[in-house]
Formats: structure tokens, sequence, C-alpha cells
């Protein structure tokens, strides 16, 4: 390319030269929003700084392929990874619709909202529930790589097994491990199904509460919040990409597992299915 372009990576927390994997192409992934109640500026926030981003390495003139989920399934209230209800079937059950309708509804919203920005629509748009089986098969490779366990029908990540045989979960986060372990112990000390309290879930088996709810090996469930991102990514842009972004809060807010661990989880759940990892976490 005619000009050098530098990005600050939060992971090495400095600016680097922008090398892309393959000469002339990007991969870049950020996270879409939980569409069960219309976005606010903040969100947006996030979602026009990266359309800033893919119209100037578009202008560089790198073939971008650029893309942005839509969470629809799997979040659950408090941002927690169990022993709650999904955001949207309790949005659904309380306005008395079809939890796909809620999700037509506000991602219409979404779409209308972001052409009112003046953004462009990304390459590709996927969404959680229409990639269940990704996702239950990315669970199946972890389990037979020996990162997660099962409980109940609902399936683990080991956490200190892959901070024992990796060393590196929390760095996005800038947080040392023992510290996050002992955040997660203070918080979760009441989920006695993990056997860490820093364990997240990568399958819940559904409850009554769940409306949404698919077949698996494990139990008839939902895929972890956590989960959707290393699925979607992988299949769309392969096992390594360029870019990986998201909000703020998802970088710092992680690996505490009662927030928002939506950057660390995936980066650990892509490592251990796959090996794959993002060159840049923006």
């Amino acid at each position: 390319m005619k000009h050098e372009l530098k990005i600050y990576n939060s992971l090495s927390r400095q600016k680097e030269l922008f090398e892309p994997l393959h000469e002339g192409y990007v991969g870049l992934y950020v996270c879409g929003p939980t569409v069960y109640s219309d976005v606010h500026l903040g969100n947006c926030r996030t979602f026009v700084s990266f359309d800033v981003i893919y119209r100037y390495l578009t202008y560089l003139g790198y073939k971008v392929r650029y893309v942005r989920n839509i969470t629809d399934v799997g979040h659950l209230e408090g941002d927690t990874d169990s022993d709650a209800e999904d955001k949207i079937s309790k949005k659904a059950r309380l306005e008395q619709l079809e939890p796909m309708e809620l999700v037509q509804r506000h991602t219409r919203s979404f779409h209308h909202i972001l052409v009112m920005l003046n953004t462009l629509s990304p390459s590709i748009e996927p969404t959680a529930t229409g990639h269940i089986v990704e996702q239950i098969q990315m669970v199946q490779e972890i389990l037979d790589n020996g990162y997660a366990y099962v409980k109940n029908g609902s399936v683990y990540f080991n956490t200190p097994k892959f901070i024992k045989d990796h060393g590196v979960y929390g760095k996005l986060s800038g947080k040392r491990v023992d510290d996050l372990l002992s955040e997660t112990r203070d918080d979760l000390k009441n989920q006695d199904e993990k056997n860490d309290p820093s364990d997240f879930a990568i399958w819940i088996k559904a409850d009554e509460r769940h409306l949404m709810r698919w077949p698996s090996p494990w139990s008839v469930g939902f895929p972890g919040w956590h989960l959707e991102c290393s699925a979607m990514s992988t299949k769309y842009l392969g096992k390594q990409f360029d870019i990986h972004g998201g909000g703020m809060d998802l970088r710092s807010s992680l690996t505490t597992r009662t927030r928002s661990p939506r950057t660390t989880v995936p980066a650990a759940a892509c490592r251990c299915a796959t090996g794959c990892t993002a060159t840049c976490c923006c």
C-alpha cells in the first residue's frame, strides 16, 4: 500500500505498524448489539468508530471483509453466564411476543439508526441463532481438547487449566490473573456447579424460563454469550484474522465473569478450539 498505517493494539498497548496477514486484504470483526432494545448513542460510538476504520482501510486500497454480528440469544440478565434469564426471552415474554419478533423489530431499528449516522453496512452481518451448529461444534472441540467439562447438562470452560497451559488469560483486560480469580470468587460464590468460580458457561442447559433452546449432545439449551463471536469470526475470517474490535467496556470489564467477558473469553475459547487469534485488538 502507498501509505504506512499504524494502529494502537489494545493487546500490546502500543502503536504498531499494521501488516495484514494477507497482502492487500483485511479481515475485520466487530462485536455487534444485543437486540432486545433500541441502541443509544453510546452504543453507536463503537459502530461509527469502526465505520471510519473500515472506510479508511478501503481508501488505502485494502479489500476489507467487515463482519459485525447480531446477538439474538444467550445474553443473560446482569451480563452473567448462568442462573439468569435471557434478555431477549424476558423482554419477549413481558411484551407477549415471539422472541424473533422482538429481534426483528430492534434489528430494523438498529439499521435505521446507523443509516441516520451515515455508516456503511458490513460485508457480513451474522446472527447468533443462525450459527448454533457452529457453536455446538466449537464447544465439542474445546471439550475434545480438554479445556471444558460437562456439569448437569451445561458445559463450562476450564479457566485454571487454560491459565496453567497458556498463561495469557487476562492480558487484554490488563488485570493480573490472581486479581481476576479473586474477583470471580467474591462475586460468584453461589455458583456451586462450576469447578472453579472463574470458569464460565459455553453451553447452558435451558430451564422453563428460556423460550429459545436447541438440542445438543449435552442438553436442550443454548450457547453461552461468550462463544458466538468465536464461532462467527472464525467461520467468515478464518482461524487467524487481522482486527477484532468492540467497545471499550469489552476490554476493560473483561475477565471478571460478572460483567462483560466479551473479548478475553472469545480469545481463550478460540485458542482452545482451533488455535485462532486476531493480530490486533482495537
